[in-house]
């Protein structure tokens, strides 16, 4: 299911014209964005947690080129609730 085929869905289930799904779904998204960017945590009850994790620097060589990037840090991370894990089950 892509972004575009949600806003469809949930349009349809709230009666909602697709125009304003769509900027409901952009605000949502760029809040969870901002809020990982401070480095808070975003728990959706139900569905799950979304936080930042640190993930130890590490050194790797682009192939095509053979030039070293360093790549790691701040990672996001998405924990499911357990009811999206029974739901899935």
């Amino acid at each position: 299911m892509t972004k575009s085929d949600l806003v469809a869905r949930m349009a349809t289930a709230a009666g909602w014209p697709k125009a304003s799904t769509e900027r409901a779904m952009r605000t949502l998204l760029a809040g969870i964005r901002a809020s990982l960017k401070r480095g808070d945590s975003v728990t959706l009850v139900g569905f799950g947690t979304f936080s930042v994790a640190r993930r130890k620097p590490r050194t790797l060589k682009n192939p095509r080129t053979g030039q070293s990037v360093t790549v790691g840090g701040r990672v996001p991370r998405f924990k499911p609730s357990k009811e999206l894990k029974q739901a899935v089950r």
